[in-house]
């Protein structure tokens, strides 16, 4: 029997936490800007590919072991930014205290290691999920360990794409951001009669980025919401209340106050769903990792790929976390009895939305997983259930709804991650205990920084301003508050439900009817709530990618399309970060100097990166061609 490859290494664990630390920054600024965070993987992998053959001794596993730390820096960050903004937009915290951001995010992050590792047998092994990033990352980390030189020349050229793109997006966002040359946004509104028509598109390559990683369904599906929102929603709206003042701050402001709701209806019914559909999925999954502990126990021997953290190790370790979950409660309510009965509901909802964001990601991949319906669901049952007990107008009612949904929010998101990168090793043959260790480091480097991102970019943009408008904070906020002010706007979660309601049904009809088009109730509702200006480019994006495989994209080329993405995405967040670290460290918010007057070159460029990607995707066919 031939020995095992070495995993865990120190040169892979000081790569994995440090590439964890980046990319959790990074999609920190995406998710806060643009409201949708995209998996690393398929980069990190790349880039530890690209840096780990520098050295004289190393392999596939290691690589994979590395991809699977830094993804987990970036799955954090979503569950982070989607919840932990809102205790600040409310009013309860004055600043982010570093130590409760480190403390929720890395509790939560284990809870979600933690509560699907008993799920990986039965979701990835015997229900065999398709996993569609895990299975693109694995192939990636096949083709670069080849041993011939044409591998070793694509994974040089690989990370030469990735640097070029990141190196273009950062001069576009300092160009943008930092010396305002351009406006960051083409937009505008017009007005027949008294119904208000908005419209828009955000410079940007990270959200074309995005939208070229989802893909042709997912992006028109969100782009959908937009259309639901700002050409019906908001004109039938005006048309019935009338509006006042300038069109597009008329539209702005009915968007940001009534017609979002409509998404948080939406989201909810489209929450309830997935628990819904999945259960019995998950209970026998349960069920199946639970005879493999049995079999175990009998003196079965499993073989190494097969080798979990042991069961029983799992159950101690969710049991002690909750001591940590149950004084993060305590300090913000009032009594010790319902600090308890919320630490019990949080281990619920987070054990069960955990297993639904694994199986999500088994289906739609991590980019496409919907955590911030199950959230918004969350968020608002543990606000109802504080409102009987504690009664209204209670500010720390809300900051424990969104306590409560900040926890589960960091699980389900690590939870998918979890799954998907356990089916990459699954493919190249890892040990996934050593995966769920890795895991387990990524989640606590990333929690050491994220406090800290959060602090320099709020001091430079204000989180939940136009700049960094924190969607998903915004909108966890807004549900917590108006339960406990009673100013939520029922009657537009009442029309957004029987839309999400409507959706599923024109899903089951696609599914029965064998399409692969299909209608995720969860990507319409993010549309519905995110302003147009931002869909808009995440639609060119996935259209930019149809357009590709219309020109006959091979899997080369849309692997290097993806390095384009993955690039773009990462560049323009880390000058972001960059651009906000002088305002952050001087307390100036004009540190920068500005140059106006060349607004024509943002639009000019975005044209170009459009063409880049364009060229990128039919690069392979027209070599062939010309050979």
């Amino acid at each position: 029997m031939s020995k095992p490859l070495p995993e865990i290494t120190l040169k892979a664990v000081i790569l994995g936490a440090l590439l964890s630390m980046v990319l959790a920054g990074a999609n920190a600024y995406l998710g806060l800007f643009a409201g949708m965070t995209a998996s690393a993987s398929i980069p990190a992998a790349v880039i530890s590919m690209g840096i780990l053959s520098m050295f004289k001794k190393h392999n596939i596993l290691e690589d994979n072991i590395v991809q699977t730390a830094a993804s987990a820096g970036e799955s954090l960050a979503a569950g982070v930014i989607f919840t932990i903004p809102a205790l600040l937009l409310m009013g309860y915290w004055e600043t982010f205290n570093y130590l409760e951001v480190a403390k929720i995010a890395g509790v939560g992050g284990l809870i979600g290691v933690l509560f699907t590792i008993p799920l990986r047998r039965a979701l990835i092994v015997e229900a065999k999920l398709t996993y569609p990033e895990g299975v693109a990352t694995a192939a990636v980390l096949q083709a670069g360990h080849v041993g011939d030189n044409t591998s070793a020349e694509e994974i040089q050229g690989g990370l030469k794409l990735l640097t070029l793109s990141s190196l273009a997006s950062a001069f576009m966002k300092l160009g943008q951001q930092g010396f305002a040359l351009w406006n960051s946004a083409l937009e505008g509104a017009t007005h027949l009669g008294k119904s208000v028509f908005g419209f828009g598109s955000d410079l940007s390559p990270a959200l074309i980025s995005v939208g070229y990683i989802v893909g042709r369904n997912i992006s028109i599906l969100v782009f959908s919401g937009g259309i639901i929102s700002w050409f019906f929603a908001i004109p039938i709206y005006t048309a019935i209340h009338g509006f006042e003042g300038d069109a597009l701050e008329a539209a702005n402001t009915i968007w940001d106050t009534e017609i979002r709701y409509l998404g948080v209806g939406a989201m909810v019914v489209g929450g309830i769903w997935s628990l819904i559909k999945l259960f019995k999925p998950l209970m026998e999954g349960i069920k199946a990792s639970l005879r493999a502990y049995s079999a175990t126990q009998n003196g079965e021997i499993l073989k190494r790929e097969e080798q979990d953290i042991p069961i029983k190790y799992v159950g101690i370790a969710l049991l002690v976390l909750m001591i940590p979950v149950f004084f993060i409660y305590n300090d913000i309510l009032p009594t010790m009895q319902l600090a308890v009965l919320m630490t019990i509901i949080m281990m619920v909802f987070g054990f069960f939305f955990s297993a639904v964001a694994g199986y999500m990601a088994g289906v739609v991949g991590s980019s496409n997983n919907p955590i911030s319906g199950v959230t918004v669901a969350t968020v608002l049952f543990a606000s109802l259930l504080l409102l009987a007990i504690l009664g209204s107008g209670s500010l720390q009612g809300a900051a424990a709804a969104i306590m409560v949904g900040a926890v589960v929010c960091n699980a389900a998101a690590i939870g998918g991650d979890n799954l998907q990168d356990l089916k990459t090793g699954h493919i190249v043959g890892a040990t996934p205990w050593k995966q769920q260790v890795m895991q387990i480091i990524g989640v606590l480097s990333a929690a050491i920084v994220l406090g800290l991102v959060l602090d320099i970019l709020h001091t430079a943009y204000t989180i939940g301003s136009p700049v960094l408008s924190a969607p998903q904070a915004t909108l966890m906020k807004a549900v917590a508050e108006g339960v406990f002010q009673g100013n939520l706007p029922w009657n537009m979660v009442i029309i957004g439900a029987i839309i999400g309601v409507i959706i599923i049904a024109l899903d089951i009809r696609q599914e029965n009817r064998g399409s692969d088009f299909r209608i995720p109730v969860l990507a319409v509702a993010v549309g519905i709530y995110l302003p147009i200006s931002l869909t808009t480019p995440i639609f060119i994006g996935g259209m930019l990618a149809h357009l590709g495989d219309k020109m006959g994209a091979t899997d080369s080329t849309r692997k290097k399309g993806l390095l384009l993405a993955a690039g773009m995405i990462t560049g323009e967040a880390i000058m972001g970060i960059l651009v906000a670290l002088p305002i952050f460290l001087t307390a100036d918010k004009d540190w920068w100097p500005t140059f106006r007057g060349f607004g024509w070159l943002g639009p000019i460029l975005i044209v170009a990166i459009m063409i880049w990607f364009l060229t990128t995707l039919k690069s392979d066919r027209t070599q062939a061609g010309e050979n």
